[in-house]
């Protein structure tokens, strides 16, 4: 029974024995689980930073690069557009002057550019009050001169709005592309900075690429601002030219109506063709005429 006992007890003081020596490497084991998990998360985080950053800059330069597109797509348009209208503008400006009357004038048919659309909206203008057919109401209450001047600064306001189509594009990318360049920027520094710190190293070839490539983005910005500024102040300028040839030739039309108390003759095709027919048997009269005098010339 003894010897039982004292079996036992040696059995289970190496258990106990075997025991202690386990725990230590199983702690062991734990620990460095745990610092891997720590270490992989610490190596996951700065990556998803980088990518944030990446990510952030290279949207902010696609944003500009689609703005500078904008901007020359406007700048191409709008001049164009004003080239068509400076010379439909210098054709109407010598047909209309070149006419002998105000009658004249009115039966050109060239309603191309902003000076013959206000001509034949005031043209359109006389002939309706002259015929009678406006509406009594309160657009076309007052006289004449008045229904004239309210009709011309009306097509006026249309030429306007046409003018200054586009510029508003134009003058919020010349105002915003150079902040939207410099959000870019300050978020790629910070991605490179954090870099830089986690890197441990201050050199310059550390600092100067990370940093380098997120001013690409101010430069970027810098260089979409300044052709749509430009070309923003340059068309403001030509519409200013284009809205002061327009008030004088409103002004020049008013007082060509006055001189012929707002009157236009109405010219319709049978009115045009007994005035030929009145031509033709005026020149058949004058004719006959003719040879009645030679023929009383031969009898004398």
């Amino acid at each position: 029974m003894t010897d039982t006992t004292t079996t036992a007890a040696v059995t289970a003081a190496d258990g106990l024995q075997q025991a202690a020596t386990q725990a230590p490497v199983l702690g062991a084991e734990v620990a460095g689980a745990v610092n891997t998990t720590a270490s992989a998360a610490a190596d996951i985080a700065p990556a998803g930073h980088d990518l944030t950053s990446a990510f952030i800059v290279d949207g902010t330069l696609n944003v500009l690069i689609a703005f500078s597109v904008v901007t020359w797509a406007l700048i191409l348009i709008k001049g164009i557009q004003h080239l068509r209208i400076s010379f439909h503008n210098r054709s109407y400006s010598k047909k209309f002057w070149g006419a002998s009357d105000f009658q004249t004038a009115a039966e050109l048919k060239e309603i191309k550019g902003p000076a013959a659309r206000v001509a034949e909206a005031g043209f359109t203008t006389l002939r309706e009050a002259d015929g009678g057919t406006t509406t009594h109401d309160l657009e076309h209450t007052g006289d004449r001169q008045e229904l004239l001047d309210r009709r011309l600064r009306q097509q006026m306001q249309k030429e306007r709005g046409a003018l200054e189509s586009g510029l508003a594009i134009l003058a919020t990318i010349g105002s915003i592309s150079p902040f939207v360049g410099l959000f870019g920027t300050v978020w790629g520094i910070m991605g490179a900075l954090t870099n830089i710190s986690k890197s441990g190293s201050a050199s310059l070839e550390v600092v100067a690429g990370p940093i380098g490539e997120a001013l690409v983005a101010t430069a970027v910005g810098i260089a979409v601002a300044v052709p749509a500024v430009i070309a923003y102040n340059f068309f403001i300028r030509r519409n200013k030219v284009i809205w002061a040839f327009l008030d004088d030739f409103s002004i020049d039309f008013v007082h060509l109506a006055l001189k012929t108390s707002f009157l236009i003759n109405r010219v319709t095709p049978a009115h045009g063709a007994s005035q030929r027919n009145n031509q033709y048997g005026n020149k058949k009269t004058v004719k006959a005429n003719i040879n009645d005098l030679e023929a009383e010339g031969a009898q004398i």
